[in-house]
Formats: structure tokens, C-alpha cells, sequence
């Protein structure tokens, strides 16, 4: 989406699943699963959904939190707290608790993948020294067993 687009987009008060959908790069059915847990409220004309900048606001939180790894039940509940007439301390104070829980999931992740890599790359090049030294003594296996 170019950044004309991207404007227009944010000045609008609806939007449309579709629209929602090819602006975030997902479904449908997607934006649709999110509705049914309860953390998008579109407005029906019809049984047309009708999404407000809210709800728009509110994907983008739950898809950026997503990417990061929150659970739906965690981003419900983070999104559940705001309120926009009231004091923020709450939900200020509980996303930075998952944040930080997430972050320590991530890099005890990360130390996980470092050691299977450096266990990978070992056990590759074990295998291919081996290879390297046993060419000659394979092709005669495979004559042997042929």
C-alpha cells in the first residue's frame, strides 16, 4: 500500500473486512476469528460488517502482538484494559510484566536455536569428513553389495 493510500486510510471513520484485510495481509476469515473471540466489535449493516478506526486500532495491536509471540488471551486482556477516560497504570502495568515475560521467552528461544545451530554445523561437518575419507571405501561397499 503506497503512502497516499496509507493516509486516506487513516483519515476514514469505516472500513470494510476486505479493505482491513489487504491493508494487514490476512484473511477474511482471520479479521472473522478475531471478531468471534471478542477483540474487534464491527457494526452490522446488514450483513455487512462495518469496521470503525477502533476496531482498525485494535487489529493492528492484536496482529503486531501476535507477531511477537502474546497469546489471544493476553492480547484480549491488554486491549480490554484501556480506557480512554480513565488512568492507563493498569494496563501500562500489565503489558510491560508480558512484555518482559516475552522478551525472556524469546531470548531463552534464541539461546535454544544458537545451540541446535552450533550442533547442526558440527554434526554437518563430521559428516562430510567423513564422507571426504571414506569415498574410495564406499564406491567398493556399493560394488560388494551389488
Amino acid at each position: 500500500m503506497n503512502a497516499n493510500a496509507k493516509i486516506s486510510m487513516d483519515d476514514r471513520a469505516s472500513f470494510s473486512i476486505t479493505e482491513l484485510a489487504e491493508e494487514f495481509g490476512v484473511t477474511a476469515r482471520t479479521i472473522r476469528f478475531y471478531e468471534d473471540k471478542g477483540l474487534v466489535h464491527p457494526e452490522r449493516e446488514g450483513t455487512t460488517r462495518v469496521y470503525s478506526r477502533s476496531d482498525r486500532a485494535r487489529l493492528k495491536i492484536i496482529l503486531r502482538g501476535r507477531r511477537l509471540g502474546f497469546s489471544l488471551q493476553d492480547i484480549k486482556k491488554m486491549l480490554d484494559l484501556y480506557s480512554p477516560k480513565g488512568e492507563a497504570t493498569e494496563q501500562l502495568t500489565f503489558t510491560l510484566r508480558k512484555c518482559e515475560e516475552q522478551l525472556a521467552k524469546l531470548i531463552e528461544q534464541r539461546q535454544d536455536i544458537d545451540e541446535a545451530i552450533a550442533e547442526l554445523e558440527d554434526g554437518i561437518g563430521q559428516l562430510k569428513e567423513h564422507l571426504a575419507t571414506s569415498k574410495g571405501s564406499a564406491k567398493d561397499c556399493g560394488r560388494n553389495i551389488a
